[in-house]
């Protein structure tokens, strides 16, 4: 942006423009963004939460119904009881930090220094938990499937 040397309006112009983003910035749908966007981590961790239980009951399942039916023993039975444990801690984890990114968010629109230049670190971060979740259940089911 060029800005003169000489010509006083330029100063009024940025003051101007400042203004202007300041007051986008204190708009009540910026907030209400905001808030959707924790209420979808709460959701998201959530799911984490939910889907690690069923997942450590799976395997209590899985040993009850072994010795009825025609189902290999997994030699590793504690594997959906401790993925389980660890997809609920990452659903309390995700809970935490969507907190906290709200809170620091809502602060930097209130004092107007609020920049969105960066991608979302918790969102990457799930999507690739989910994805080595989603390869250790695969090869879970392939190693111990029914012969």
């Amino acid at each position: 942006m060029y800005f003169p040397r000489h010509n006083a309006g330029w100063s009024v112009q940025l003051r101007q423009k400042m203004n202007s983003m300041n007051e986008q910035m204190k708009d009540p749908r910026v907030y209400l963004a905001a808030e959707r966007t924790l209420l979808a981590w709460i959701r998201t961790g959530l799911a984490l939460m939910g889907f690690g239980f069923v997942l450590a009951r799976f395997g209590l399942f899985l040993r009850t119904l072994t010795p009825t039916e025609n189902i290999r023993q997994a030699q590793s039975p504690h594997f959906s009881i401790s993925s389980g444990i660890s997809l609920i801690v990452a659903g309390v984890a995700v809970q935490i930090i969507s907190l906290v990114q709200y809170r620091r968010l809502i602060h930097r629109l209130n004092s107007g220094s609020a920049q969105f230049d960066r991608p979302s670190l918790v969102g990457s971060a799930v999507a690739v938990l989910m994805a080595l979740v989603g390869s250790a259940m695969a090869i879970y089911l392939i190693v111990f499937r029914e012969n």
